[in-house]
């Protein structure tokens, strides 16, 4: 990407300069244009950016649209032209080369089978026995496989990602997954670079249910290959931590409610935490914003909280500044102004846009819910002014609290004083808090030690 200038606070506030070395140059462009938008920086900046990345690539008809949008010239360099003309002959060699699986791929007998529906796997699994039994009956040899891996990536390159609605044209989501279930070796560099390229077509095509189930498969792959050299799996890991970022953040919350959980699963899990706080500590704006818009959550709080305090040095912004500020410093006023902060931040994050309102109804109960932990009698304009309220809103915002059943208080309209009801649990809470799990984690220590002396058995006998 060429640098681009902006204003300080802005450009501050944008992550796309640290996120991009771990993005696939096609997951690229929509962060691009979604800063050209906001105008972050100068239109001619983020033109030049978004061209320069078009031409390593071949979409070159859109690099020719952004060539005349700087230029502001209907003539095209010949270079750009014989690209076109380049990438044209390659798809056209490389389908040549891969046209009799092409013919087994077509064929009506696999159109029927769907791999959809309630016996999913089932179906996929007759697909694969399908698909090998034709590749077999017609002879296909393991060069006829890598040149449609190789028709795939081209595909790709050119922006033909997959099917969309109203065509069965396929594309690279449909052919890379065939390439895997044909490839004569599923653990080989092209079949995992495959799982990438999936994944990022059903990102770019906006299907979020398969990129989701696509996000898992490569975790369990990064997961449970064996890497000769450590560096490589930090490094896979923190290209599925930016990726995820599509598929927890992107799609609308009321379709995938989970998705803010499985988020925080992950993150918070020993080895992409490890990761997170390695390489890549900018990734904690995003885990603060998913505890936080995330009521059922709340026990994740502390954990945040102390890797919030431990990456301080390395990365801060309005949000992780305002989680401190709050449950660290106790500093409401602090709290408040992060808060105004934050409403700019999520208004010009690609990824936060559509919780901005969200977020600011959840941290104002957090800013509530901490000041009652220290008041037993508050006043309300005093209240409001700590949310960054009108009096009669926050006052009639608490009376929505306490009809909800989220609040144990009554409002003095006389004296205009929230009074806070007593929330200490008997004695008989406590206990059954504090032994609620001892019976997961005796079970979890009986599995650990029967797996240990399993290890030891086996040692013994040889």
């Amino acid at each position: 990407l060429v640098l681009l200038v902006a204003s300080a606070t802005m450009a501050d506030l944008d992550l796309l300069p640290r996120m991009a070395p771990y993005l696939d140059k096609h997951l690229i462009f929509p962060l691009l244009e979604h800063i050209q938008q906001q105008g972050i920086y100068a239109e001619q900046d983020v033109l030049k950016a978004q061209f320069d990345l078009l031409q390593k690539t071949k979409l070159i008809d859109s690099a020719i649209e952004k060539y005349k949008a700087i230029h502001k010239t209907e003539d095209v360099p010949e270079a750009l032209k014989n690209q076109r003309q380049d990438a044209v002959l390659q798809l056209k060699a490389l389908k040549a080369d891969c046209k009799q699986l092409l013919t087994v791929i077509e064929d009506p007998s696999l159109s029927k089978i769907k791999v959809e529906g309630e016996s999913r796997e089932k179906s996929a699994q007759a697909y694969r026995e399908a698909l090998v039994s034709l590749k077999e009956k017609h002879n296909i040899i393991p060069e006829h496989v890598e040149a449609l891996y190789k028709y795939a990536k081209l595909y790709f390159e050119c922006g033909n990602y997959g099917m969309v609605e109203g065509s069965d044209k396929m594309g690279a989501a449909e052919f890379l997954p065939i390439y895997r279930m044909l490839t004569a070796d599923p653990n080989c560099e092209n079949a995992f670079s495959a799982l990438w390229g999936k994944l990022a077509s059903e990102i770019l095509l906006g299907k979020w249910e398969e990129a989701a189930e696509d996000l898992r498969t490569l975790r369990e792959a990064i997961d449970s290959k064996h890497w000769t050299n450590p560096l490589q799996q930090l490094e896979q890991r923190t290209w599925l931590v930016h990726w995820s970022l599509f598929v927890y953040f992107k799609p609308e919350a009321s379709k995938f409610s989970n998705s803010r959980s499985e988020v925080i699963d992950l993150f918070f899990s020993p080895p992409y935490l490890q990761t997170i706080q390695t390489n890549c500590s900018h990734i904690l704006r995003y885990l603060a914003a998913a505890v936080i818009t995330n009521p059922r959550r709340r026990n994740a709080l502390k954990d945040l909280v102390r890797i919030i305090q431990q990456e301080h040095h390395t990365y801060r912004d309005p949000i992780t500044e305002f989680v401190e500020c709050l449950l660290v410093n106790y500093d409401f006023d602090s709290a408040q102004e992060k808060l105004r902060q934050c409403e700019k931040l999520l208004a010009s994050d690609y990824f936060l846009q559509g919780l901005s309102e969200e977020f600011i109804q959840n941290a104002r109960l957090f800013i509530f819910e901490t000041y009652c932990r220290i008041h037993q009698c508050i006043d309300i304009s005093m209240l409001a002014d700590k949310l960054n309220m009108g009096q009669e809103e926050a006052e009639l915002w608490i009376v929505n609290l306490i009809r909800n059943a989220r609040l144990d208080a009554k409002i003095d309209s006389e004296k205009h004083h929230v009074i806070m009801g007593s929330t200490k649990p008997s004695v008989y809470q406590q206990v059954c808090t504090k032994t609620k799990s001892l019976c997961f984690r005796s079970y979890v220590l009986a599995g650990n030690f029967t797996k240990q002396r399993s290890k030891y058995d086996r040692e013994d006998d040889m």
